[in-house]
């Protein structure tokens, strides 16, 4: 599709005219905005590229567009939604962290005090003895087994409750 054009223009060129704007909607509705704009985009001959909802941040959506104007006018009226970010688009650079996960490791560190929120010892709290952040797992030893024995556990399961130093 490399070489292919889209209404005369080279597909390359327009990808490199398209823009990204924030879209504010309500928050927990970002799924039925972004699903509202990929249906009318279409109908309405608004070239959207892209929709970005990233979990992390609640209430808005990073859509993809080669024409601002047609974009506002769509979202006129649309349910959920609260309206475009004025002000200049958003660079590629402020995407990136939103489209690369975060290990559910990270911040948790050997020594820490964690709660574990899942599996067979829920609700047990334990000291993290040896992170495995290529697998994302947590070796952790419960503070009320009679015996020291190291329970192994995934990083979600878990949740800090307490840094190595003492502070949260």
């Amino acid at each position: 599709m490399g070489e292919e054009e889209l209404d005369g223009t080279p597909e390359e060129e327009v990808q490199a005219s398209a823009g990204l704007y924030v879209v504010k909607t309500t928050i927990g509705h970002e799924k039925i905005v972004a699903d509202l704009i990929t249906a009318r985009a279409p109908n309405r001959e608004v070239p959207v590229y892209s929709i970005l909802s990233p979990h992390n941040l609640r209430g808005y959506l990073i859509v993809e567009c080669a024409d601002e104007e047609k974009l506002r006018y769509m979202l006129r009226g649309m349910p959920k939604v609260r309206g475009i970010i004025s002000g200049e688009t958003v660079d590629m650079d402020e995407v990136v962290p939103f489209l690369t996960p975060k290990p559910l490791v990270s911040g948790i560190v050997e020594g820490d005090i964690v709660e574990l929120i899942a599996g067979p010892f829920k609700g047990e709290k334990a000291r993290v003895k040896h992170i495995d952040e290529v697998k994302e797992e947590i070796t952790v030893e419960l503070f009320e087994a009679m015996i020291s024995i190291p329970v192994t556990v995934k990083g979600d399961h878990v949740r800090l409750i307490e840094k190595e130093g003492g502070e949260e």
